[in-house]
């Protein structure tokens, strides 16, 4: 009787820390969360020891950008913790959308949206609704992206898309996502400059062409609700948490290096590869939950579970960017209309993906 008293206790204080965290006075704290009194941080060494070997899966370098001194070690578990660990049903935002080939109708790239909608997936089957949040100039590809997934409810899963120069009605609709999201996460998505402009790697300032949206003002009008985001050229939004190594490490860097910074940074060889990442990564964290405590089943039939519900299969990739394509999405590298995803086959991400399967277990 004592101990299930002091367990009561315990975890009635860890409500109370939580609450205090998140009353809208102070900015979301990493380190705050990740020392959470009541124990739902903590991991058995397996899950831990995965979400490491996917993290190492993602940042080989293998786009030759210099991205492996934009990681930041622990942030891929953390980031996974928050994403699992957010109290459900919540509203989810996943912000994307890059439109590098500013010559081009839809100037939409193919790194962004698979990742976008691994993450999509995620959240839907954690429990939550999902906005998912792009440019005008995307909408066709992303629509095209989100059809015919097999998945999702048209009451859960909605695609939100914006202008560049805003409307009084588009800026109460924008407020709207801030004030009824729980938690944002950004993957591939354009951030700003030093100066305020969002670059291409090529230096190319894509809101002069029109084709930004300011969307990134999310990020601050949510404050202090938790912001993620992944990336993999340092131009991406979130990325000014490692901007200093943007500057000294990426070709340009200091003229298209991202200054907003987020709470948990994920780089990767390709941003979609860090969707897949985080998506495995709350996948592992819920498992380990269930079966701490004491649902059927052990951790590993757990983690199983949890993958298929939470990342996309072989195929389910294929298709979608087969239907991206066929909306005019192209490679950011070659500037190619194919499925090819920063200048390398499609079966590079797909072994990747294979990859983040085997690791998680």
């Amino acid at each position: 009787l004592p101990s299930l008293m002091f367990e009561h206790w315990q975890r009635l204080l860890g409500c109370i820390f939580v609450l205090l965290l998140f009353d809208g006075t102070q900015k979301y704290n990493p380190k705050a969360y990740s020392d959470m009194s009541d124990g739902r941080s903590s991991l058995p060494d397996e899950a831990r020891s995965a979400i490491q070997a996917i993290d190492d899966i993602i940042g080989t370098d293998a786009g030759g950008r210099g991205m492996k001194n934009l990681i930041v070690p622990g942030d891929l578990l953390q980031a996974s913790i928050v994403f699992a660990d957010l109290e459900y049903p919540s509203h989810v935002l996943i912000l994307s959308g890059f439109p590098c080939c500013v010559e081009q109708v839809p100037p939409t790239e193919t790194d962004g949206p698979p990742g976008a909608l691994a993450l999509a997936r995620a959240a839907f089957h954690l429990g939550h609704q999902v906005s998912v949040v792009t440019d005008d100039c995307n909408k066709d590809v992303f629509a095209a992206a989100m059809n015919n997934l097999g998945w999702g409810t048209s009451e859960r899963l909605h695609l939100e898309c914006f202008p560049s120069q805003m409307s009084p009605e588009d800026e109460e609709r924008l407020k709207n996502l801030g004030d009824s999201c729980a938690l944002i996460i950004a993957c591939e998505r354009a951030g700003p400059a030093q100066d305020g402009h969002c670059y291409t790697m090529r230096g190319i300032s894509m809101d002069q062409c029109g084709l930004i949206a300011p969307v990134n003002k999310l990020v601050e009008m949510t404050s202090p609700k938790p912001f993620l985001a992944i990336g993999d050229g340092g131009n991406e939004l979130g990325m000014g948490k490692v901007k200093d190594k943007v500057f000294a490490h990426i070709p340009n860097g200091e003229k298209i290096g991202c200054v907003v910074s987020a709470d948990h940074l994920v780089a990767a060889s390709v941003s979609n590869w860090g969707g897949y990442a985080l998506a495995a990564g709350a996948a592992i964290v819920r498992a380990a939950r269930n079966s701490k405590d004491g649902q059927n089943g052990d951790y590993l039939q757990h983690v199983k579970i949890w993958i298929s519900k939470c990342l996309p299969t072989e195929q389910d990739e294929i298709d979608l960017l087969q239907r991206c394509v066929a909306k005019g999405c192209r490679d950011g590298v070659s500037g190619k209309a194919e499925s090819t995803v920063d200048g390398m086959p499609l079966e590079v991400s797909l072994n990747c993906l294979r990859s983040i399967k085997q690791a998680a277990g």
